[in-house]
């Protein structure tokens, strides 16, 4: 059942790819709250995988003299100091400057243009601030190796500067992830915006590259100029540099390719669980928008396409509800509503003495009697499949057969006559109406201006119609049909009906065979 009323729905299932990143509801408190875990949790993750990367670059494979013992005293010293300030630092610093840059959020209101641009820059912020931790350890250790073993200075110096690519690498990732539900509520229903200093899909692809791939080859390329240099590798030594360039190219390739594909895989699933809702009917939905590259501009885009369904579905269900959902699907699918000749059988049923009711009532009162006529009328049309062509004031025309077609729309216009005289009898009987019923070849098509149209059926059955309606006020049935009808129904309903009087009915020169019910 479509569905196009009421509030959105946001996607539910892991609504930013992982239940690390909470409902889409969360409140701001522990929106702030998993940030900071989850911020904190990442910056030491990765400043322990860059220092796996200097170690093993260093123990393994950039060739050079062995480190003097007072170097070796200082790094066990210094470096454990370093890695303890870079965290402590780094986790104070990224939280000021992310709690500085979402304040809008603590403000519960929406984010501006300017915010929105500064909140999908931040894990670029983020990780330039790691760069700048790790550029400093570069300093330092480049600096006091230079000044006791000046031969090692470029060893520590590219062994240090590859785990800062690394690290910063594996940081903006996660950076970016942990994020999500922070750049949702800076997009809501907005694209990313173009002038955006964030890496998009290509400028994070070579990135990634250059962590992964470049790297490790590039010290597999730095041990070939040293080797050749000066000479002293042995095949050994160059076999296990080859073992370890290839085990960390594998390692780190394969975690940013993972942490890479999940950044990609997550804006693209959110888009096709909601196609998936859309395709079974839920018009009613929004996934955030969360990625600040052209994913998620698809994601933004998936929601304009949403809210223009179901405004067309508004739309179309506004314009059924006047013209009728037969008129509204007839008018989508074919191209007959010009004007055509159909057979089809016409119930005309109209209130008896409305004036006196209209006069011995208060408006509100006769409003409400009106109401619940014609839904009675409207049940019992529609449920024989008809269509409930006009309200006229306290009258009303159905069609059976126009615009949609039916098997027998004489006997079914006949059903729904005898059960709008059943209905009205026992539900409302403060008002009685006469029915009348007929069936014959009408013009049925849209009349009117290019900018008012209207779908009407036009000929003598209409007419007809009318006046038995006006000759059922005063029988006890209420109900008066044509003896043709009843002849065109099917035998199971011909059974209900007997023949009536002969009757010239005003219009008309021919005399009508009535039939009224048994």
């Amino acid at each position: 059942m479509t569905s196009h009323g009421g509030a959105e729905l946001v996607l539910k299932r892991r609504p930013f790819g992982s239940w690390l990143l909470g409902p889409a509801d969360q409140s701001n408190r522990m929106l702030r709250i998993r940030l900071r875990v989850l911020l904190t949790t990442f910056s030491i993750g990765t400043h322990l995988i860059g220092a796996a990367v200097v170690f093993v670059l260093a123990v393994f494979v950039i060739p050079g003299p062995p480190l003097t013992d007072q170097i070796q005293r200082l790094e066990m010293i210094w470096v454990p100091a370093y890695f303890l300030f870079a965290v402590v630092v780094g986790a104070l610093w990224s939280t000021h400057v992310v709690t500085r840059r979402t304040a809008w959020v603590d403000e519960d209101r929406p984010a501006t243009r300017k915010e929105q641009i500064s909140t999908l820059r931040l894990p670029l912020r983020l990780t330039l601030i790691e760069v700048v931790l790790w550029m400093g350890i570069v300093i330092l250790a480049t600096t006091v190796t230079a000044v006791l073993q000046p031969e090692n200075a470029l060893r520590v110096a590219v062994t240090i500067f590859d785990g800062m690519i690394v690290t910063c690498a594996v940081s903006y990732l996660l950076t970016e992830f942990a994020l999500r539900p922070v750049a949702a509520k800076a997009l809501a229903d907005s694209a990313p915006p173009r002038r955006l200093l964030a890496f998009g899909l290509k400028a994070r692809t070579v990135l990634f590259w250059a962590a992964g791939s470049a790297v490790p080859v590039a010290g597999l390329m730095l041990t070939a100029i040293v080797a050749m240099v000066e000479g002293g590798v042995s095949a050994t030594r160059l076999s296990v540099v080859i073992l370890v360039l290839g085990t960390v190219a594998l390692g780190m390739g394969w975690l940013l390719i993972v942490l890479s594909a999940k950044s990609v895989v997550a804006p693209v699933r959110s888009v096709r669980d909601a196609l998936t809702l859309i395709g079974e009917g839920e018009l009613n939905i929004r996934i955030p928008v969360f990625d600040g590259t052209e994913l998620g501009s698809l994601q933004a885009g998936f929601n304009r396409m949403a809210a223009g369904l179901r405004e067309r579905e508004r739309i179309r269900d506004v314009f059924g509800r006047y013209v009728g959902p037969e008129v509204v699907r007839e008018a989508l699918t074919s191209d007959q509503l010009g004007g055509e000749e159909r057979f089809v059988a016409v119930l005309f049923v109209d209130l008896v003495g409305s004036t006196k009711l209209a006069s011995d009532r208060p408006p509100a009162e006769v409003v409400q009697l009106l109401n619940r006529f014609f839904t009675i009328v409207v049940d019992e049309v529609v449920r024989e499949g008809g269509f409930v062509n006009k309200f006229a004031g306290d009258a009303s025309l159905a069609i059976f057969g126009a615009p949609a077609e039916l098997i027998d729309p004489a006997g079914a216009a006949l059903r729904a006559g005898r059960a709008l005289t059943r209905r009205l009898t026992e539900e409302l009987p403060e008002a009685t109406a006469g029915i009348g019923v007929t069936a014959g070849i009408v013009v049925a098509g849209t009349v009117g201006d290019v900018r008012r149209l209207e779908y009407t059926v036009i000929g003598d059955p209409v007419n007809e119609a009318a006046r038995l309606s006006e000759l059922a006020k005063n029988t006890p049935e209420r109900l008066i049909a044509s003896m043709s009808t009843v002849d065109e129904a099917g035998p199971t309903e011909g059974e209900h009906w007997r023949p009536g009087d002969r009757v010239t009915v005003r219009g008309r020169s021919e005399p009508t065979q009535l039939a009224v019910p048994e």
